[in-house]
């Protein structure tokens, strides 16, 4: 178990200092929860050092069976409240890992961060909220000021971080996220049946999984995906899998001006298993993002062997190598036109589902932990001889 591990320590005399990592992970049902309990999974499988967790009551169940040491707290990510409590919950490990920017600035240990993408800072619609002004931007330069070591998932990422954030090259680790074990190819035509049936549409259908968050242009493609329907008639619905309070009503808003009622599926939330029959019955899953600091579900797509259209646009060129059909986000037309090229060509969807199952192989939950296994060694062992 998780908590249980030979540790890195120093010896003087009899005694015996050892040196403790302690990661955040109160988030676990989000993308932010999937990296963050895979980087958990990992730790189990490392026997150099010791871990322990912090987590939420809602999380202490499915952690419990990955780590037998944890502390809940009940501070919300984001609140007041994890300023104090977040810093007292680690006072007594060596060095914190908080796999996001909302460090605890109290906290004066050895800190590593992982920023995933610094959109209060390069999309237009999150830097100019209340919200980002007044904690999201000044939060992201003091994690990076303040961090001993900063994780990101992509190269586009690492360099945003420096230019926008000033951290130094090497004081940055790229790990790129991998795919889980839960999601491969199923038959296509069953998923597809499979879906029709659970979500009560008929037929074949176009896929968007994501949060509908400005930055995820989600606007940009119902736009395209009206324009393509027109043009050739097309049978396809959009399945719009993810939710945002905020967000939702507009898009539902803009479905209904676009004559898309019947035509566009919005679904919150579905289970792991769904989410790779989703995958699996797809034609074609669609990601216009304006920012992406990873872009999973590019390779989720792939993965369950379905062509992918996305941005050629931030991290996802790096995600998406020569698997995926490239677009403009800022161009409609030109998300209307991959539409059609990936829809209407049964050698080109073909053809992009060979290459993206070979591309989502180069990208392993494994590699990534190796990298964040590396870093937290070397802290640990600065962490043991310093003490």
């Amino acid at each position: 178990m998780g908590g249980r591990a030979l540790l890195l320590y120093q010896s003087q005399g009899n005694d015996v200092k050892m040196s403790t990592l302690m990661i955040d992970a109160r988030s676990v049902s989000t993308g932010l929860g999937t990296y963050t309990i895979n980087l958990v999974r990992g730790l189990n499988k490392c026997n150099d050092f010791t871990f322990r967790l912090i987590t939420a009551p809602q999380g202490k169940p499915l952690l419990e069976r990955l780590c037998d040491d944890i502390i809940t707290v009940t501070a919300p990510i984001y609140s007041l409240r994890e300023q104090f409590e977040i810093p007292w919950a680690a006072r007594n490990c060596d060095v914190l890992h908080v796999p996001h920017y909302n460090i605890p600035l109290a906290y004066s240990k050895c800190l590593l961060v992982t920023i995933h993408d610094l959109n209060h800072i390069l999309d237009r619609s999150f830097r100019r909220t209340v919200k980002s002004w007044v904690y999201a931007q000044p939060m992201l330069r003091w994690a990076a000021l303040r961090a001993d070591h900063i994780f990101t998932g992509s190269q586009y990422s690492k360099r945003q971080i420096m230019e926008h954030l000033g951290a130094a090259d090497q004081k940055i680790t790229v790990a790129y996220h991998g795919v889980s074990a839960h999601l491969f190819p199923e038959p296509r035509e069953q998923s597809r049946l499979e879906i029709n049936r659970d979500f009560a549409f008929d037929g074949p259908y176009v896929l968007f999984v994501g949060n509908l968050k400005p930055n995820k242009n989600v606007a940009g493609l119902l736009n395209a995906f009206a324009k393509a329907r027109a043009r050739h008639a097309l049978p396809h619905k959009l399945l719009i899998i993810g939710d945002d309070a905020v967000g939702r009503p507009a898009m539902l808003k803009l479905s209904l001006e676009l004559g898309l009622e019947g035509t566009t599926v919005f679904v919150s939330r579905v289970t792991d298993v769904k989410l790779r029959s989703a995958y699996s019955g797809a034609d074609v899953t669609v990601l216009p993002s304006f920012e992406e600091g990873f872009g999973l579900p590019v390779l989720e797509s792939m993965a369950c062997g379905t062509p992918v259209a996305c941005s050629r646009a931030a991290s996802l060129p790096e995600v998406g190598g020569n698997a995926a059909e490239y677009f403009d986000p800022k161009d409609q037309d030109s998300i209307c036109d991959a539409l059609e090229r990936v829809l209407l060509s049964n050698d080109l969807r073909a053809e992009m589902r060979s290459r993206g199952l070979q591309q989502a192989r180069r990208f392993t939950w494994h590699a990534c932990s190796e990298l964040h296994h590396n870093i937290y060694r070397t802290f640990l062992m600065n962490s043991a001889r310093s003490n």
